[in-house]
């Protein structure tokens, strides 16, 4: 099959439907303004440096959580656990408050650190960029804490579903 074959219109809900096949984690951005807590549930977040540490993510343009994080100039990512399925969904919801009955701490920078979180990381924000209908946004890691459980596992995302890392014993 030659590429002239192909179609060069991408279809939106085909393209998300090609990425879905990627597995990715979960994680819960947030920020505290004006005493506020803020945040929402992003799964488009990766490793960018290692000196200077460096994470990011991408986030739409029209997030009413994401200005309110850029005037702060910080934010916390809170990689999820398993267990935080509940989390994640209500994180993932527009117009409702999404710290109804969380539990969470202020981490060294200020941000909210949710409970029961596989890990933190805690950055200011160091560059930004426009890219289609998104933003990426780039923070510099301050501090981290890596939760000693050896039992907890990350909650994952593939083909529109969460998922669960099979534990197989030795044997």
């Amino acid at each position: 099959m030659s590429l002239s074959s192909f179609n060069t219109a991408i279809e939106p809900l085909r393209f998300r439907e090609a990425l879905g096949h990627y597995a990715s984690g979960i994680t819960v951005i947030t920020s505290l303004v004006g005493g506020e807590p803020v945040g929402f549930t992003c799964q488009s977040f990766y490793s960018v440096s290692m000196s200077p540490p460096l994470v990011s993510f991408s986030v739409m343009s029209g997030s009413a959580s994401y200005p309110r994080m850029r005037q702060a100039g910080r934010f916390a990512v809170n990689i999820l656990s398993d267990e935080q399925v509940r989390i994640s969904n209500q994180f993932a919801r527009r117009g409702t408050d999404k710290w109804q009955g969380i539990e969470w701490q202020a981490s060294p920078l200020g941000n909210p650190l949710i409970a029961g979180s596989l890990h933190w990381l805690d950055c200011e924000i160091y560059a930004e960029h426009a890219a289609g209908d998104h933003l990426i946004v780039i923070g510099e890691v301050k501090a981290m804490n890596l939760q000693q459980t050896v039992a907890m596992q990350p909650l994952l995302y593939f083909k529109g579903e969460y998922r669960h890392i099979a534990v197989h014993s030795a044997g």
